[in-house]
């Protein structure tokens, strides 16, 4: 088992990235985070509220800066888990300039400085997206050996990242094991991704925008699913392994814009065609199988149950919903650092 008593993770203020964090401090009572994160748009301080600060210590970095990154990592840190990532599709569309600084160079200067500094593991946290579309039948699925075929900026960056990772494993001997997931789903999920859009949007009886035909099959997953499964990883998984994590829970775009609608009460009136996506991928779906049978975990929470509380958390937490939609959370950013939120 991997007895860690400083970790330091990169993305740490985002959605998942903040989740993990969480049950970080609470797997390891002694343990140390230092969280980096340079608080782009997504990453947001709302999220890390009520840590203990003895034992959470937040900096604001870009991890594509070496200097940045070796002088909070310091020494004496066992594991680095790399959450950071830029990863809104339609964001590396409109530019894929922030994709191929964060996600490829940045995850360079990383294992860089765990080479550097001695750090014992290093986990890459990557997406099912790096292996394309899969054909629309419930008949295939993503293995660890699927070949890569990344259809967006977005994608070719996670793909490009895990190439270095394997890369400095095979060259210079660095423990390293790389995650792959589907759609997390789940609190505190920055509002402009697809299912806290249609709540926010329903919860205010607004459209909600679905693309193409709404027949885009996605592989959801409730976050703190995931990250169980990167903890595990991280104590258990092999040196150079890589693992797809996936709750087995394929859903149709439509239909989850359905299902929020009818927790809600909302008509289906509310949906809204809208055109779709340059190059969108049609299906994923993950088998899990290696993870459930080399490192044991398995999802705990069912589509339903996971579905209805992260309603339930938007519906209670409306203040928080509010300042990220509005981009008032910035401003406590430009305030406390005195500088532009996400300058390089």
């Amino acid at each position: 088992m991997l007895k860690t008593l400083k970790f330091f993770v990169t993305g740490g203020a985002g959605f998942i990235g903040s989740a993990f964090v969480r049950q970080l401090l609470d797997k390891f009572s002694a343990c140390e985070v230092v969280n980096f994160d340079a608080l782009t748009y997504a990453g947001n301080l709302d999220n890390l509220g009520g840590l203990d600060p003895d034992r959470h210590i937040f900096v604001r970095g870009d991890v594509a800066s070496q200097e940045a990154v070796q002088s909070a990592l310091g020494d004496g840190a066992e594991a680095i888990i790399n959450l950071a990532a830029e990863s809104h599709v339609d964001r590396s569309i409109a530019s894929a300039n922030e994709f191929i600084h964060t996600n490829v160079l940045g995850t360079q200067v990383l294992l860089d400085a765990a080479r550097q500094r001695g750090v014992r593991r290093f986990l890459q946290v990557s997406t099912d997206e790096v292996m394309g579309s899969l054909p629309e039948n419930d008949t295939a699925f993503f293995t660890e050996d699927s070949p890569f075929r990344p259809n967006s900026p977005y994608a070719a960056s996670k793909a490009a990242a895990e190439h270095l990772v394997r890369a400095t494993h095979h060259t210079f001997g660095l423990d390293t094991v790389i995650t792959r997931c589907g759609n997390n789903y789940g609190p505190r999920q920055f509002p402009e991704k697809f299912l806290p859009l249609m709540i926010a949007n329903a919860l205010n009886d607004e459209p909600i925008p679905v693309y193409g035909d709404g027949l885009n099959v996605r592989d959801w997953i409730y976050v703190d699913d995931h990250c169980r499964a990167i903890l595990e990883v991280l104590e258990k998984g092999r040196p150079g392994a890589v693992y797809n994590i996936g709750a087995r829970n394929e859903r149709r775009n439509i239909d989850v814009a359905k299902s929020v609608l009818d927790a809600l009460g909302k008509p289906h009136s509310l949906i809204r065609f809208v055109k779709d996506r340059p190059g969108h991928d049609r299906r994923y779906a993950m088998d899990p199988s290696l993870v459930e049978s080399e490192v044991g975990w398995r999802p705990l929470e069912s589509w339903e149950c996971g579905l209805r509380k992260t309603i339930e958390w938007y519906k209670s937490n409306t203040e928080w919903v509010d300042r990220a939609r509005s981009g008032a959370y910035r401003e406590y950013y430009t305030r406390q650092y005195g500088a532009e939120v996400g300058a390089k």
